[in-house]
């Protein structure tokens, strides 16, 4: 039995992160799959998304997005869940999500497939996650201007059971995240 914490998947749009997350509570016990593209969603009128030049408004969304996920992650903790939280959180939103998330160990899971292999799951996704975004937009914010914190993986060639098999053997050793990650 694996020690019950909060495990932050995060990677582009397609890179497969709600497969994952969702493999990965499946074979955790009393798992919580956490998505917070959903706190999004909830904005019925008034939601302001993000683009490649965001408005202040998308950028207060998305911060408050973060937040609520990073709330909503200690209350499961704290009521005795390991908790699988997963959305795109890139460049310094990913160190202020950390910060926000007080419950520990955390566990920070980057998927970065190629831009290729995005691109091909994408396609066959049945829905375009990229409008004004391209692959290749997102996947240099992902490469060039997200800390280098937790686990990285390259998904590529994976399969999403096999990126949760790797996540299950290597994540609680290799994507704990202490404060001193964050300074």
């Amino acid at each position: 039995m694996r020690e019950r914490a909060v495990l932050l998947v995060t990677g582009i749009q397609a890179a497969g992160k709600s497969t994952v997350a969702q493999l990965l509570a499946e074979r955790l016990d009393d798992a919580v799959h956490l998505r917070g593209d959903l706190f999004r969603r909830m904005i019925v009128t008034g939601r302001a998304d993000m683009t490649p030049d965001p408005s202040p408004e998308a950028v207060r969304q998305l911060r408050l997005r973060h937040r609520l996920t990073a709330d909503v992650a200690d209350a499961y903790f704290e009521a005795g869940f390991t908790v699988v939280a997963q959305d795109v959180v890139l460049g310094d939103h990913l160190t202020d999500l950390v910060t926000s998330i007080r419950s520990r160990p955390l566990l920070v899971v980057v998927l970065a497939p190629s831009p290729a292999a995005v691109a091909a799951r994408e396609a066959g996704r049945g829905k375009n996650s990229y409008d004004e975004w391209t692959v290749n937009l997102l996947d240099q914010g992902l490469r060039t201007e997200t800390p280098r914190i937790g686990l990285w993986l390259d998904t590529s060639d994976q399969t999403p059971e096999e990126t949760t098999t790797e996540i299950l053997a290597r994540a609680w050793t290799e994507a704990r995240i202490s404060y001193d990650h964050l300074e």
